[in-house]
């Protein structure tokens, strides 16, 4: 058992905290006031290897593996979690789903353009009346000569306003419930989708795209198809165990930013003649803070190694995904308590943190969701 990491885990990670130092870091506050979606970066994450670092070289990738990916993931949500979610859908959620389950001539044409950056995409599961439970989605495929017409509403569909191409999933036979569910893709200007930003502001992610996408007689292909007729929830559930993961990066990365913050914070701050560093229940808040990042980061690097030894191991990645969330939300509460008034404001991250981690309780699987898959895991099918 060896908990070290290679010259080459650290050098990825080093890249990509160097990356989000200079790149993301200095805007992140006010794109996070703003709301803004600055998609000239977008090429910048390519050329860094940080949207197809995991996806084989041939198609523009860095052949990364799972502990490095997850380790670059961690980097970026440090810095902002809004682009380690473009990150984990651009590559986790499209980039490698498409590797897996794409036709040749999709993969040859389409992952380069994903890896490099030049084109945005997006990964359309969620509707209004279908989030958790995939099985009852209500957007349809109808058959149409050789292809097929798609009609229904998408919503929450991350990068869904800039995406340049849209991997959506529809049903093609309802009465075969799940086993009807299909994978399409959409160019993002084809004719009958119409897309808007989502009601209302959200909460955490706010320089995130976040859309709701309408297909009104949207024609597909048959080459547009991913993963064969009657076989999207396959793909679905596929691209959904890799977000999990890059979503449990990405709140291990926010605890280190609430711990970093609180460390620099406690140490300066002085009250009652010393550093309130030195008072045993701020003491405690760092101490458990720091326990937590530990554990969780284990847990996550764990899943991530299981994936490179090409296990199946979707219970240890609803743990770490789980825990990881919890775990963050937690962190960047005690932050802002830490900080006091200042962590209320907008002038410290602390408080975007906060906002940030809530939102990871929610995206690729709520926390009860996560929860249910573990314990079902762990009791197995009854025996009869």
């Amino acid at each position: 058992m060896d908990f070290g990491l290679s010259e080459q885990d650290v050098a990825v990670q080093a890249a990509a905290r160097a990356f989000a130092t200079e790149h993301l870091a200095p805007a992140a506050r006010r794109a996070d006031e703003d709301g803004s979606f600055d998609a000239t970066r977008v090429p910048l994450l390519g050329e860094a290897g940080l949207l197809g670092g995991p996806i084989d070289p041939a198609y523009g990738g860095r052949g990364w593996t799972h502990i490095q990916w997850v380790l670059a993931l961690m980097e970026l949500g440090a810095v902002d979690s809004s682009w380690r979610g473009f990150a984990t859908v651009q590559t986790c959620l499209c980039g490698m789903l498409l590797e897996r389950f794409g036709t040749d001539a999709q993969k040859s044409t389409l992952l380069p353009q994903l890896t490099a950056g030049s084109s945005v995409f997006a990964y359309a599961l969620t509707e209004p009346e279908a989030g958790t439970d995939v099985a009852s989605l209500r957007t349809t495929a109808t058959a149409d000569g050789d292809g097929w017409t798609l009609d229904g509403t998408k919503h929450w569909i991350t990068n869904g306003g800039v995406a340049d191409h849209v991997l959506v999933f529809a049903n093609a036979d309802p009465d075969a419930g799940k086993n009807g569910i299909t994978c399409f893709l959409v160019p993002g200007d084809a004719a009958g989708l119409a897309r808007a930003p989502v009601e209302g502001r959200e909460l955490g992610h706010r320089a995130s795209d976040h859309a709701t996408l309408t297909f009104d007689g949207v024609r597909v292909g048959p080459g547009d198809v991913g993963g064969g007729v009657g076989g999207g929830f396959e793909v679905a559930m596929g691209g959904l165990g890799e977000g999990r993961l890059g979503v449990a990066a990405g709140a291990v990365g926010i605890q280190q930013a609430a711990l970093d913050q609180c460390l620099d914070w406690t140490r300066t701050r002085r009250q009652f003649g010393r550093r309130i560093g030195d008072f045993q229940l701020v003491q405690s808040d760092l101490s458990e803070m720091y326990a937590s990042l530990e554990s969780t980061r284990l847990l996550t690097l764990k899943a991530a190694w299981q994936r490179d030894q090409g296990e199946s191991n979707h219970r240890a990645v609803s743990v770490a995904k789980w825990a990881a969330c919890e775990a963050a939300v937690t962190a960047a509460d005690r932050a802002v308590l830490l900080h006091g008034a200042r962590g209320y404001t907008s002038a410290y991250p602390v408080e975007r943190l906060l906002r940030d981690a809530k939102g990871l309780q929610i995206y690729e699987g709520t926390a009860h969701i996560q929860r249910i898959i573990i314990a079902r895991d762990l009791l197995g099918k009854e025996s009869r």
